[in-house]
């Protein structure tokens, strides 16, 4: 299982980060400080860093160019407020693998994890299924049985965070985190609306409604 390490000092992002990543099956530790992230990216026990510039004692482009100058080689995505062109260009020349604005979807920034570690694609799974559905996430399509069904890229997402938690009540909010971002409105009534696309695409029968908590992928008959 591949270790993450998370610099980032807004506790509401560094939560959100953490959570999809445990549920993604990586394992996660965060840290708060500059200093702090250094020391345990360099200790070798992690294999991939995401980094926040604005750190409070030392800022990420310091912690990057510390790491490389110590011949780290540990993956780098900074995920960052800064969007400017320099700050970008800065990030990358100094070493960083990749480079996300915030705000983010999380699907986009898993997505650029795993390609990141890449060094371990026997382990990652390509085709997920249950109960008749499957998507396979190489090519992005969809299947209800022997049906090939067409999904936009956020019903897909949608799709793949009930078949990556088969049987388990997903709440509208872990939904609109997964799915949307941290900073979508959390009294949107997308959600619903998304699962409503999905039942009529891929059968109504898979989506079950729990009252008062949220969704759940149906049990396989």
């Amino acid at each position: 299982m591949s270790q993450i390490l998370i610099a980032e000092d807004e506790a509401r992002i560094a939560s959100f980060v953490a959570k999809g990543l445990r549920a993604a099956g990586y394992a996660c530790s965060t840290v708060t400080t500059g200093r702090e992230a250094y020391d345990l990216a360099v200790s070798g026990d992690f294999d991939l860093l995401v980094l926040d510039l604005g750190l409070p004692d030392q800022d990420g482009f310091t912690v990057l160019r510390r790491l490389r100058e110590a011949r780290s080689a540990i993956p780098v995505i900074i995920l960052t407020a800064r969007t400017s062109v320099s700050d970008t260009v800065a990030g990358l020349e100094g070493g960083a693998d990749d480079y996300m604005a915030k705000p983010f979807r999380f699907e986009e920034l898993l997505a650029r994890i795993r390609l990141r570690l890449r060094s371990e694609p026997a382990g990652e799974v390509s085709v997920l299924s249950h109960g008749g559905l499957s998507l396979d996430l190489r090519t992005r399509r969809a299947r209800a049985g022997d049906k090939e069904v067409d999904l936009s890229a956020r019903e897909f997402a949608l799709a793949e965070a009930f078949l990556r938690n088969p049987g388990q009540v997903l709440s509208r909010e872990q939904l609109l985190s997964r799915v949307w971002g941290y900073d979508f409105d959390p009294g949107s009534n997308v959600v619903d609306v998304y699962v409503r696309y999905l039942r009529n695409k891929l059968g109504a029968e898979h989506f079950v409604t729990v009252r008062g908590m949220g969704y759940r992928l149906a049990d396989a008959a």
